[in-house]
């Protein structure tokens, strides 16, 4: 892989394209349940194709299929070098979304499940994802970032990050403890991203291959894509990852084919001018 490396919380080098794992389960939190042993196959490939950090989450399940599950099945034991990432905090209704959010009590339980779960002794990195599905803002997270602090001393987790904040979480939790990532949303959140990277700290957008560009003009990437002989997905990806050394890209598919697309965007070189057409 060419693709340049990122010192995760300053010990842990990642490869900034890495893999999401939510779309393993299905391709929407409404579609149908995909088959496992797909999952599998695009999950030992990826590594094949370089990935070493593979982002998850214990509510990424429907069905009795399970991302961690897969994870387990296709990359236990795993290499030294690969880093897994989860994230707590989301509790799934009845329905299967994960639609509640767990109090500071109920955190212990969800980071021993997913250790369980992943046939680990410790995670490298755990998200509190705070906010359900809704945006950030306007909630302290110092108690439940406190319990993942005290875990992190135990020796369960071994790096922390925020998912879903604003920019007075992230103050609040970096109060407590160091923050090695945040996963937000990456629309109009480029102040958070120019924080993260000022203070070395991973920034992972949610739904990556949006690349941080306007969908309504797609005619801007197309015409780039045309002319570097690349998709409009590759090229999505590239220019995420041009905006800052701190991203970190984690697509998902549940799509052998489309795996393959994604990671060849690791060979997608971007002019200045390309660049700047795609920024409009």
């Amino acid at each position: 892989m060419t693709n340049t490396t990122h010192l995760l919380g300053g010990d842990l080098p990642v490869n900034r394209l890495g893999f999401g794992a939510m779309r393993l389960v299905r391709g929407t939190f409404h579609g149908p349940t995909r088959d496992p042993a797909t999952g599998v196959k695009v999950l030992e490939r990826a590594v094949e194709l370089g990935v070493n950090h593979i982002d998850t989450a214990g509510f990424y399940g429907r069905d009795g299929v399970s991302a961690n599950d897969m994870i387990r099945t296709a990359l236990s034991p795993y290499r030294d070098d690969l880093v897994i990432a989860t994230k707590v905090g989301p509790l799934r209704g009845p329905d299967g979304i994960p639609s509640g959010q767990a109090v500071a009590a109920q955190l212990r339980d969800l980071v021993e499940t997913d250790l369980q779960e992943l046939g680990l002794e410790r995670l490298d990195l755990v998200y509190l994802r705070v906010g359900g599905m809704t945006g950030p803002g306007n909630e302290s997270i110092a108690e439940r970032f406190a319990v993942l602090a005290a875990l992190r001393e135990e020796g369960l987790i071994r790096h922390l990050g925020v998912s879903n904040v604003d920019a007075a979480q992230l103050a609040e939790a970096r109060a407590i403890a160091p923050v090695a990532a945040v996963q937000n949303t990456y629309a109009d959140d480029m102040a958070m991203l120019a924080e993260c990277e000022a203070a070395g700290i991973a920034y992972a957008p949610f739904f990556p291959l949006g690349g941080g560009l306007d969908p309504r003009d797609l005619g801007r990437i197309a015409r780039v894509a045309e002319r570097l002989g690349a998709t409009t997905m590759q090229v999505a990806l590239a220019a995420l990852l041009a905006e800052s050394p701190a991203v970190l890209a984690i697509p998902g598919t549940g799509s052998l084919e489309h795996l393959e697309e994604n990671m060849a965007a690791d060979a997608v070189v971007l002019s200045e001018e390309d660049l700047a057409e795609l920024r409009g």
